[in-house]
């Protein structure tokens, strides 16, 4: 009887079509072609105050932002306070479970409604400094002593809306209330992706916060390749991955990359597999600044803001099936949790953060993208193409 070929069967584990066609065309490093691709920037890109400026203006105050994860907020009730992007966030779960996002201030005299960075389970949200109460969906429903502002009329005081949707296990938010952003092309596609993976019902085991000196071009670039892997973590990670090209997709502007893991061998995805993530590492750009790295026992996400040309503070969450319900996947996890911190902070964002240093100190005017970072160019094409000056 003739052997089943590769791939033959369904998407296993939920994936989409998409992804499955992907995983397919991964080889063993001897099989995979040489990528040649080339491009390269001028640093200014990085270091410009007035480039930085043109970003936040023309991409990051126009397009739908990741906020937090849908896991962060699980249940109806809840509300978050979320600063990392330099814009006071308030992220909340309605009683309907409809997530929504308002500027973080009464409409009474501008003080913050909620502090911290942790999710806070209430019915309602109450001003701290006078009291005035909103409900989760944003409406003004109680004003102490309302009988000394008799002009004002609660209907018109509900707090400030920011155009919000939910996809892919991310709560996106216009970071400016006067746009509404649309949905960038490919989304959908990738939200699909991320839900099949179950990110959408996952558990947030750990979050982190890393304030870097650097540009978030800097730290978003080693998760678009995989040449600098073998060097830079040669003392870590380096020995799970051989030194070959991913199996690349731009999904719109987002981007995908699909990599087996070291020796890969195609057979392994004929069959059952119990564990596709023990064979396969995704890294998902959602565009513009969210990065997603798949490992056998959790998912990493980070959500890198930038705050000025040379700041950008990573708000990193690690995601797993549910929350440990044992000492050994207590242990797992923490080790697991100690080291993302070791590598990304250790070794990724270090290395974005010695860019930078470098680079300001001038002589160096472009910098260079060769065949394993064939991503990158498309990226900044991409960051471009929303810009007025480019």
């Amino acid at each position: 009887m003739e052997a089943k070929r590769v791939g033959e069967q369904k998407p296993p584990m939920g994936l989409t079509e998409s992804q499955w066609t992907a995983i397919q065309s991964i080889r063993p490093l001897e099989d995979m072609p040489i990528p040649t691709d080339e491009a390269q920037r001028p640093v200014s890109v990085y270091l410009s105050d007035e480039r930085y400026k043109s970003e936040w203006q023309d991409l990051f105050g126009k397009v739908p932002v990741v906020a937090t994860m849908s896991a962060y907020l699980p249940e109806p009730g809840t509300s978050l306070a979320q600063d990392c992007y330099g814009v006071p966030l308030l992220i909340t779960r309605d009683r309907e479970g409809i997530a929504r996002a308002f500027i973080n201030a009464c409409r009474h005299r501008g003080s913050k409604l909620v502090e911290g960075n942790e999710p806070v389970k209430s019915g309602r949200i109450s001003c701290p400094y006078h009291a005035w109460t909103y409900a989760m969906d944003g409406k003004l429903v109680g004003i102490p002593r309302q009988e000394t502002f008799p002009s004002l009329k609660k209907c018109d005081l509900g707090l400030v809306a920011l155009e919000t949707f939910e996809g892919g296990g991310f709560i996106w938010v216009g970071l400016n209330h006067k746009e509404k952003p649309q949905k960038l092309e490919g989304t959908d596609q990738v939200c699909a992706d991320l839900e099949a993976f179950g990110m959408n019902n996952m558990h947030v085991y750990g979050r982190r916060y890393y304030d870097l000196p650097t540009n978030w071009k800097f730290v978003i670039e080693p998760f678009l390749e995989g040449y600098h892997v073998q060097r830079l973590h040669s003392e870590s990670i380096a020995k799970l991955f051989d030194d070959v090209p991913s199996v690349y997709d731009q999904i719109g502007h987002h981007q995908r990359q699909v990599s087996g893991k070291a020796n890969f061998d195609p057979a392994v995805l004929d069959g059952d597999i119990d564990n596709l993530h023990r064979h396969i590492t995704h890294a998902y750009l959602a565009f513009p600044n969210t990065i997603v790295v798949t490992s056998p026992y959790y998912i990493s996400v980070m959500v890198l803001c930038p705050r000025a040309a040379n700041r950008t503070v990573v708000d990193y969450y690690m995601l797993v099936k549910s929350k440990p319900d044992s000492e050994k996947a207590e242990a797992l996890y923490a080790k697991s949790f100690k080291l993302i911190d070791e590598v990304f902070g250790g070794e990724d964002f270090r290395a974005a953060t010695i860019q930078q240093e470098a680079l300001h100190a001038g002589g160096v005017e472009t910098v260079y993208f060769g065949g394993l970072e064939r991503m990158i160019g498309p990226f900044h094409d991409s960051v471009e193409s929303f810009l007025d000056k480019p």
